[in-house]
């Protein structure tokens, strides 16, 4: 919650936080972990086609880390296309939809009245069911094996199963 709320208090627009940040906390809770798994960053993801300049997003997260000491990553998606050789995004939903895996393209915000939302293109069934499934949007499967390999994803939640 300290995350979430250090995020909205940024008041970005169509932001959540994503990624291993909802992911890993999942997938700790269907293994019974006790304690959450160590993130490697919390990944704030908005999308401001206006100001769209890296520079931003690094001061951004300045602004974050004074808040909330945490390796914070945050991205404009509305300039990720580029870097990802895809079509324009039309939103940080849109953004997450060319993700590599299915279960990563996850995120939770605040909305005004401090409730939780979720946000998800393929919805949730996926991510709740021990899976880790290649985006057929982004056929990679290079790209797609080699995140299951160096995140260790198979080594610190060993029921998952992958579906390439």
């Amino acid at each position: 919650m300290r995350a979430l709320s250090a995020a909205a208090s940024l008041g970005l627009s169509d932001w959540c936080l994503a990624a291993g940040f909802v992911r890993n906390l999942v997938w700790d809770k269907v293994h019974g972990f006790s304690q959450p798994t160590d993130l490697n960053d919390i990944d704030l993801i908005y999308f401001d086609p206006i100001e769209a300049s890296e520079s931003r997003d690094r001061k951004l997260e300045r602004e974050l880390a004074s808040v909330l000491d945490a390796p914070w990553s945050v991205k404009n998606q509305a300039r990720m296309h580029k870097r990802n050789r895809d079509r324009p995004y039309t939103s940080t939903s849109d953004a997450m939809s060319y993700w590599v895996e299915v279960e990563t393209a996850v995120g939770a915000a605040l909305s005004n009245t401090g409730d939780i939302l979720l946000v998800s293109p393929f919805g949730f069934d996926a991510l709740f069911d021990f899976t880790v499934t290649i985006n057929t949007k982004r056929p990679k499967p290079q790209d797609f094996n080699d995140r299951i390999v160096t995140k260790r994803w198979l080594e610190i939640w060993p029921r998952l199963v992958v579906n390439a």
